[in-house]
């Protein structure tokens, strides 16, 4: 168990890969989510829109959840000046692996912190550039089929890689799956929020 004197971790996502990357790192946490519109005004750029997009979540829920710590994050792909959030169907699922395949593009997370106990709010965005490897049309479908991309910015999924499509990358990994846990971790211990020991 957490120390009593550990504030209370809220996750404003139902994303799985959010809840895995913070269970497997140890921390506690409670999901808590309200509906928003997201905005999706791609001339903000992609570092002003998923921090902008992370404090919307946060602020969301803040009435909700007095004495915690609140965890909010958006999570999206650059390929040049063009944002690729998560596809609306299978078609655009589809166009956006064709125009990342064999390409280096750029993923993108806000993360926006609320600490009620401390009146603070912390927004951070990291980012880590990706190269994929060529596929044939046929293993794009194949890719796309197997791993339901509906979910996923870019319309693809980094957690069940095994090297048949990502091909490389610089910087954070867990990043790319949805939260950089590496410059999660550090932020969270100055709000007094900790994994519990092993």
């Amino acid at each position: 168990m957490a120390p009593a004197s550990c504030p209370r971790l809220i996750l404003a996502s139902t994303s799985p890969r959010r809840k895995d990357l913070l269970s497997s790192h140890g921390y506690a946490f409670t999901v808590s989510t309200v509906a928003v519109d997201e905005i999706e005004d791609p001339t903000l750029g992609p570092d002003r829109l998923v921090q902008e997009n992370a404090r919307l979540k946060a602020h969301s829920i803040k009435h909700l959840h007095p004495d915690c710590v609140i965890l909010a994050a958006d999570t999206v792909v650059a390929l040049g000046n063009r944002v690729l959030g998560k596809p609306s169907d299978m078609l655009q699922a589809a166009a956006m692996l064709a125009d990342l395949n064999g390409r280096s593009h750029v993923v993108h997370s806000g993360v926006c912190l609320l600490s009620a106990t401390n009146f603070e709010e912390r927004v951070f965005v990291v980012t880590t550039a990706v190269r994929f490897h060529t596929l044939t049309p046929a293993q794009q479908l194949a890719y796309l089929n197997r791993i339901q991309p509906l979910d996923k910015a870019g319309a693809y999924a980094a957690q069940d890689d095994e090297g048949e499509l990502i091909a490389g990358y610089e910087g954070s990994f867990s990043n790319v799956v949805g939260l950089p846990m590496e410059a999660l971790a550090l932020q969270l211990a100055e709000l007094g929020v900790h994994p519990e020991p092993l």
